[in-house]
């Protein structure tokens, strides 16, 4: 999904983008660094603050069953473009089919859920917190002996500049639990965004 759709995920940096997505090889790792590094860049001065919620069961099963009529619309929109009207009306019909009030309401959940799971091991599959998730990502990189130099110390400029710019904490305890209860089917449907 375009940057431009979720303007909060800029707020988190490379910590949310990087972390939902598996940690399976460090080239992932820093492709998703690299990739975070425009939207923080393109960001504009004032960030959009989240709007902190508790999240529902009813609402992550709302996520995961819209998610691939989301991706139709948006996959066919060009990068770093805003989306028209046309398009907003399409991604708030699909919201609403899933039992949102309109596109921001879902964007607002997905957003909550994305900061959940940017806190989230990948190997263990444990809420850790963003800060300790970029560190075992900095360390991982820094282990990596395929990976050129000038790669590497990109990656870690871009992980260390995230540590710099720390996640909103977790309002709502209680999300960790639930997001933790959706984990797979969750980085599942809203990993390949983030890859």
């Amino acid at each position: 999904m375009p940057a431009l759709l979720r303007p909060a995920l800029a707020a988190f940096g490379v910590a949310c983008l990087v972390s939902a997505a598996s940690l399976a090889s460090t080239d992932a790792a820093f492709a998703q660094a690299k990739q975070a590094a425009p939207a923080q860049q393109a960001a504009p001065a004032q960030i959009p603050t989240l709007k902190q919620v508790a999240l529902t069961d009813k609402q992550i099963d709302g996520v995961l069953a819209a998610q691939k009529d989301m991706d139709a619309i948006t996959e066919k929109l060009p990068e770093n473009t805003a989306p028209d009207a046309k398009v907003i009306a399409q991604l708030d019909g699909v919201a609403k089919k899933h039992g949102f009030a309109g596109y921001d309401d879902y964007n607002n959940v997905v957003d909550n859920i994305s900061l959940v799971l940017g806190g989230f091991d990948p190997t263990t599959k444990k809420y850790v917190g963003n800060e300790a998730v970029i560190k075992a990502q900095i360390a991982q990189v820094e282990a990596d002996k395929k990976m050129p130099a000038k790669d590497k110390k990109e990656a870690i400029d871009e992980l260390n500049d995230a540590l710099k710019t720390p996640a909103p904490a977790i309002e709502n305890k209680a999300n960790v639990d639930l997001v933790g209860k959706y984990y797979d089917k969750l980085v599942a449907a809203l990993g390949d965004d983030q890859n």
